[in-house]
């Protein structure tokens, strides 16, 4: 695969990069970064994928998130994809909620959306095998966190794929978009209005028709203006009590949506990770 570095700085003991290639899934360049810590040649370390929000890039979690020092300290690659193909050529919604930069993580079945907007495939299969390829990554174990939009398909792609997945966590995430605003938009635009096909991009959803991991973790401000239209977290505690899927669910007083909140807690979440990762 060819692949561009676009920039790369030392940071905590390792190296944080931005990279550009060409995507089949997308027909379009895109763009990621990689935090990868200083490791013994031929050691390959531990995966963290994390999936951004809405109107967000890769930047956004590298600029704000505050993960290096802990990824340093436990050896974990830190993945960090963009949120949708972008440019020139692709579809566009003057809404912040649809089009670049709101790709929900779906493989897009309408018009104008279908010829680029499959970040499905894009996270699940071309950008895993480029990240096997180009770094010192162990597949093997792999764990994957996101923000809200990043949230929801950080849930999916683990119930999608729990062989992958050796843990999932998420950062008040749009649990059942199915049934709020922001997911009813983005489903029926991306894949039509036959509600049957948006089952598999709803995390509730697939847990109602089975779908399982070994445990949740997730983080929620109180004070997140977008909590009862659009996140619902109790939703996805109705879910797993029902499924038996053990779910911590922290509600954080006095937090709201932004990356103040994620930063605090981005540590805590990448820890809990590396004790599933490495045992």
């Amino acid at each position: 695969m060819t692949l561009e570095t676009i920039s790369s700085w030392r940071s905590h003991g390792g190296t944080q990069g931005v990279y550009r290639h060409p995507s089949q899934a997308t027909g379009t360049d895109m763009v990621f970064s990689v935090f990868v810590p200083d490791h013994a040649d031929g050691t390959r370390l531990p995966v963290v994928w994390y999936l951004s929000g809405l109107t967000c890039t890769h930047a956004n979690v590298m600029e704000k998130g505050e993960f290096r020092a802990a990824c340093a300290a436990l050896g974990l690659i830190f993945v960090a994809p963009d949120t949708s193909p972008r440019g020139g050529q692709v579809a566009d919604d003057p809404a912040y909620d649809m089009g670049q930069g709101a790709g929900f993580y779906v493989d897009a079945t309408q018009a104008p959306w279908a010829p680029h907007f499959r970040m499905r495939s894009y996270i699940e299969d071309e950008l895993a095998a480029l990240i096997a390829e180009a770094f010192s990554a162990d597949m093997g174990r792999q764990a994957i966190t996101g923000h809200s939009m990043g949230g929801h398909g950080a849930l999916t792609i683990a119930l999608r794929n729990p062989d992958r997945f050796r843990s999932v966590s998420a950062f008040a995430p749009i649990v059942a978009p199915s049934q709020v605003p922001w997911g009813e938009k983005a489903l029926a635009g991306y894949l039509g209005e036959d509600r049957s096909t948006w089952r598999d991009y709803d995390a509730v959803a697939l847990i109602e028709d089975g779908a399982r991991v070994p445990e949740l973790l997730v983080d929620q401000g109180d004070a997140d203006t977008f909590l009862t239209e659009h996140l619902r977290p109790e939703l996805l505690s109705q879910a797993c009590a029902r499924a038996g899927i053990p779910l911590t669910l922290r509600m954080q007083p006095g937090y709201d949506h932004s990356y103040y909140f994620i930063s605090t807690f981005m540590a805590d979440h990448l820890r809990w990770h590396a004790d599933r990762l490495t045992a």
